[in-house]
């Protein structure tokens, strides 16, 4: 799962990576959350462009998007298949550009979060699909979601789902809905290689959406669990524990 990331990148440096034929120009966002603006990145008329979308993808054939479950992820291994994202997997493949993305470890004492962004620095790909949903008077609105896959090794302690992220020599092939089809597109979303990655633990901060800047990255320590939690720990429950953000 992915409920928040940041684009801190320059508007050049992202033009630089995706080659997009738009000039647009955005500020840093170190706290992106659902249902705000998203940058994405697709390909029309055989060119890249840049657009933006609201997060949280509302299919074409819902009747009113107030009622509709928010759906700001998709499983990349069933995407094809569900009612919401297949039409989208087929001809509305995007790419989302970010800085890094953060992921909330259950502990004991709470939810530790971590900001985990490339070990080299500069901007991921994360796989997303787009949707226009139109109103009976004729008005539109774009929205997308994003893909998510199996953790690798280093993203399994915090969570069991990542984003799925895609390398440069990629993109068309994500992007181009006119020639490639649905089942090769899927074989590129796999999980990122486990030193690609870093994740370090930040401060709790950032579980509040109007929180902008960028102390919201900057290390902090691990809260240790408390003698009180670790017995309360000793029977721990069966089933996986999802996580809750909101």
């Amino acid at each position: 799962m992915c409920g928040r990331f940041s684009l801190t990148a320059t508007p050049d440096d992202v033009k630089a990576l995706f080659g997009y034929i738009d000039q647009p120009n955005f500020p840093a966002r170190y706290n992106i959350a659902p249902t705000q603006p998203i940058g994405i990145v697709r390909r029309e008329h055989g060119q890249r462009r840049f657009a933006l979308v609201r997060w949280g993808l509302v299919p074409g054939w819902v009747k009113d998007p107030a009622s509709f479950t928010l759906l700001i992820n998709a499983r990349a291994e069933s995407a094809a298949q569900k009612p919401s994202f297949k039409v989208s997997m087929r001809h509305h493949r995007c790419i989302v550009p970010a800085s890094g993305f953060y992921e909330w470890c259950r502990t004991p004492d709470g939810k530790q979060p971590f900001w985990i962004s490339p070990v080299e620095g500069g901007v991921i790909a994360m796989a997303g699909l787009w949707s226009t949903w139109s109103d009976a008077d004729g008005g539109e609105i774009d929205t997308g979601a994003l893909l998510t896959v199996d953790a690798n090794d280093m993203m399994a302690p915090i969570h069991h789902r990542m984003p799925a992220i895609l390398h440069w020599q990629d993109f068309e092939t994500w992007l181009n809905v006119t020639d490639v089809p649905v089942k090769e597109a899927v074989n590129l979303l796999r999980p990122i290689e486990n030193d690609y990655l870093q994740a370090v633990p930040v401060s709790s901060k950032v579980n509040k959406v109007t929180n902008d800047d960028k102390s919201l990255q900057e290390a902090c320590e691990e809260q240790p669990a408390s003698p009180q939690s670790k017995k309360q720990t000793a029977k721990p429950k069966g089933g996986r524990d999802q996580l809750d953000l909101f």
